[in-house]
């Protein structure tokens, strides 16, 4: 089943295009892995998942973005709304300059979630689902600032999961943290597929073989070719693909 569909979308930077002529569908409960080289349309396209491309002056979007059949860039769509739906992990860790408890309670605070006892409730499934719960329910009111690189990542997936979206968008969440880390937010990611659909930017190729279901490799702001993972990987079809993911390019 399909959770997203975007149909002959072109995005545009003034008069700049970086995207052009994007057709691809995301199916849900499944992690869909974007791959290219830098510059290539990768990011661009995940930000436009949730609209954050909307608070970029200049940014223009034609063509479709659906979500459940429904038009995500249509006028009475609350971009807000969608960004409760569809949440959003960076590269760098950022979390909050607050205690680990109210970084996790923060989107729910947001939505209007005023009682303790939910907030308790809430703030704690967010931090097992994000694997981080027997590391710091010691330490709710400790900084969430003074975690490793890797912990702070792990909060910031916990507060992209406390409102509760269908759909997780990560850039890159894995490049600026070590091994170690990066092998626990991997297997964090395989997990929650279950509940949520995920699509994922990387520039790791291991990375993208080992968790993903699909990936699409992009090029020059296009689409050079989307398919089940270990296809792309082991019998690409086409050249560009082939290059990229032996190391020829990129």
């Amino acid at each position: 089943m399909d959770k997203l569909m975007i149909k002959n979308m072109d995005l545009f930077y003034g008069d700049f295009q970086a995207l052009h002529n994007i057709d691809l569908t995301i199916a849900k409960n499944e992690i869909t892995a974007f791959i290219g080289p830098s510059g290539c349309g990768k990011s661009t396209l995940i930000k436009s998942l949730n609209r954050m491309n909307d608070l970029i002056e200049g940014c223009t979007i034609t063509g479709e973005i659906k979500m459940d059949g429904q038009d995500i860039y249509a006028k009475e769509t609350d971009p807000n709304l969608l960004r409760k739906r569809v949440g959003m992990v960076f590269q760098q860790p950022n979390p909050f300059p607050m205690s680990i408890y109210d970084n996790v309670a923060y989107g729910p605070r947001t939505h209007g979630i005023k009682n303790k006892q939910t907030l308790d409730a809430l703030v704690e499934k967010s931090l097992r689902e994000a694997a981080i719960w027997d590391e710091v329910k010691n330490d709710l009111k400790k900084s969430a600032l003074s975690l490793s690189g890797g912990q702070q990542q792990r909060i910031c997936i916990a507060r992209a999961l406390a409102v509760e979206p269908e759909v997780l968008l990560m850039d890159e969440p894995t490049s600026a943290l070590d091994p170690i880390s990066t092998a626990k937010i991997e297997e964090l990611v395989t997990v929650l597929k279950k509940d949520y659909t995920l699509v994922m930017v990387t520039h790791n190729m291991q990375q993208a073989s080992r968790i993903s279901d699909k990936t699409a490799f992009f090029l020059n702001g296009r689409i050079v070719e989307m398919g089940e993972t270990r296809k792309i990987f082991t019998q690409p079809i086409q050249k560009e693909t082939e290059d990229y993911i032996s190391g020829r390019f990129g």
